[in-house]
């Protein structure tokens, strides 16, 4: 094949950015002339199966070429571990098919269509050794480009004999989510309660954590039936649309809190600076972008041609806006040093600066944790615990939740508002001491 080891090195990076998920899919493929379409990834236990229909099939070449023999065109399923050698295959021969490999598990090639016009071919593959694999689609063929519908399901068979369309790795996840969303929603009475004991405490961004923690604990709930639906049947019935609506405005509303609360917004003053302002306009149109993003890579996969770039964007955006809210935090601990040397609240403001300063520890974690330690738990957890991942990122985004609304809680003597006269002395020397820095 003369498309190169730069091709495999392309798939590993698809391997690496695609979850293990799998629903019913049909899609259509014109005049698409990649030597190499990855499908889905899926993993598998001893009663796996793959059923794969295609229709509608028509094989274009170049005029230097007359004719396309069908054995170079078909489908396959590679496991992770026979992906080196696959590659190593081709690295020692460029002109080497991977069709003809040893490592793959070859399902159908193009010869066992049946005969033009109407070329077609429909069967089921049991899956005999358990494992995550990659289904992928090859094209072998110098100068030649496909067109076809094409029809996957990729499922196990539970003990009851019933079909599950989610990875052996996530069939846990609608379970896991459900119990998620009830701890929210358990949060969100709670916080309501304490707004409503303390009434003369609460502020406008009290009311905005409130709908945080509502649209988190909905975003749940949906994500839950998403999954239970796609175990199930095989569609999410509507439910990835309320997923994607919840999880956008979810995702806006913690970076607005995050930026609002930072720049004590509501605690300290009830405006914004003109540079605060210009944060919430770069990182909420950023934001819209990763969930048209999310969207795209959630909703397709990886075999439309721009699936790589859509994980691009969003890996990008999100490490622009993880960026953008840490500067206002920033920005209140620095203004908050430089009033100090003038108001003479000393007590005061060492416990505002202290108080700001957890926070962006606390910011900074977990940003860290779900950003790079769930990607290594993902990257690294065998197939059949990958739902371990999602069960770290939601224990870490709770215990987030319950740290900041616990600083920011509405009460009538919080950390903003101490004054110990008896410790006014020590906080001016602890003011005074430029080590005091983040």
């Amino acid at each position: 094949m003369t498309k190169t080891p730069f091709l495999f090195l392309s798939i590993l990076s698809l391997l690496l950015l695609h979850p293990s998920s799998a629903e019913i899919k049909s899609l259509s493929i014109v005049s698409d002339s990649r030597p190499m379409i990855l499908f889905e990834k899926f993993g598998f236990t001893h009663t796996g199966h793959v059923t794969i229909s295609v229709s509608s099939v028509s094989v274009s070449v170049s005029s230097s070429h007359s004719g396309t023999d069908p054995s170079l065109l078909g489908f396959f399923l590679l496991s992770e571990e026979s992906l080196l050698q696959v590659l190593l295959e081709i690295q020692q021969n460029p002109q080497f098919c991977v069709l003809n490999s040893h490592y793959i598990s070859l399902l159908f090639t193009f010869r066992d269509l049946s005969p033009p016009p109407n070329s077609s071919f429909t069967r089921s593959y049991p899956v005999t050794s358990p494992n995550e694999y990659s289904l992928f689609f090859a094209n072998c063929a110098p100068e030649s480009s496909v067109s076809m519908a094409v029809r996957t399901e990729v499922y196990n068979f539970d003990r009851d004999g019933s079909k599950d369309f989610l990875s052996a790795g996530q069939t846990h996840l609608p379970s896991l989510f459900f119990v998620f969303s009830l701890a929210y929603f358990a949060f969100v009475g709670f916080w309501i309660y304490i707004c409503f004991t303390n009434k003369r405490s609460v502020h406008r961004i009290h009311l905005l954590m409130a709908g945080l923690l509502l649209m988190k604990a909905l975003n749940l709930i949906c994500a839950a039936e998403d999954k239970h639906y796609v175990k199930v049947t095989g569609t999410p019935h509507g439910w990835d649309v309320l997923f994607y609506i919840f999880q956008f405005i979810r995702v806006v509303l913690l970076f607005t809190v995050i930026v609002l609360i930072g720049t004590g917004w509501s605690f300290l003053k009830p405006f914004l600076q003109e540079k605060e302002k210009k944060v919430l306009m770069i990182v909420i149109p950023l934001q819209v972008l990763a969930n048209i993003a999310s969207v795209v890579i959630g909703e397709t996969g990886p075999f439309i041609k721009d699936w790589v770039t859509w994980n691009q964007v969003f890996l990008l955006v999100d490490i622009i806006c993880c960026c953008a809210i840490i500067f206002p935090i920033v920005w209140s601990i620095r203004s908050l040093r430089e009033t100090s040397k003038t108001d003479g609240k000393a007590a005061r403001n060492l416990a505002k600066l202290q108080l700001f300063r957890q926070f962006y520890m606390v910011v900074i974690g977990y940003l860290y944790f779900t950003r790079i330690v769930v990607f290594a738990l993902r990257t690294i957890a065998a197939y059949k615990y990958q739902w371990v991942s999602n069960a770290a990122e939601e224990i870490a985004s709770l215990i987030f939740y319950m740290i900041m609304f616990y600083m920011f809680r509405p009460v009538e003597k919080n950390e903003y508002f101490v004054l110990d006269e008896e410790d006014e002395e020590a906080a001016e020397l602890a003011l005074r001491d430029e080590e005091f820095e983040l």
